[in-house]
């Protein structure tokens, strides 16, 4: 029998500032002038969002949509900018979302909604994400949770 050993798991990733992304894709502005860099994320399937720290956001250039509280593991409750959009980019897949920004030099979290919506696991034995090997090409959403009937 294997013993499965839970631990810490950690994913490179490239974010990028969806507002130049868009811009670039429409021909306004040069792929290179898109605000890119590549940082290794925490996974954290208990956490929801992306959570980015002040330097990435400002070497992103990502501006402030709205401001949320953020409950943070010490159960004690900060306010945080709430910025976007950001493209996430791992192996084959892609999502954009919002991401809220934590202080100073905080460890970026990539939490369940940009988790589910690019189609990873957490190998649990590897501890690495993973695309979903049911779906290694193209990413699967799961749009209802039940069967529809017409």
């Amino acid at each position: 029998m294997e013993e499965i050993i839970m631990g810490l798991t950690y994913a490179d990733i490239t974010l990028a500032n969806g507002i130049d992304n868009g811009l670039a894709k429409l021909g306004r502005i040069p792929k290179e002038e898109v605000k890119q860099m590549k940082v290794t994320a925490l996974v954290d399937s208990g956490s929801y969002m992306l959570a980015i720290n002040e330097n990435i956001r400002t070497q992103l250039g990502l501006p402030t949509q709205e401001k949320h509280s953020a409950k943070l593991a010490d159960d004690s409750i900060i306010q945080c900018d709430v910025v976007g959009p950001v493209d996430i980019f791992f192996e084959n897949r892609a999502t954009t979302c919002r991401a809220i920004v934590l202080p100073g030099d905080a460890q970026v979290l990539l939490g369940a909604i940009p988790i589910e919506d690019m189609d990873v696991l957490i190998d649990l034995k590897t501890n690495k994400l993973i695309v979903n090997p049911k779906h290694p090409y193209v990413a699967e959403t799961m749009l209802v949770s039940c069967n529809l009937v017409r």
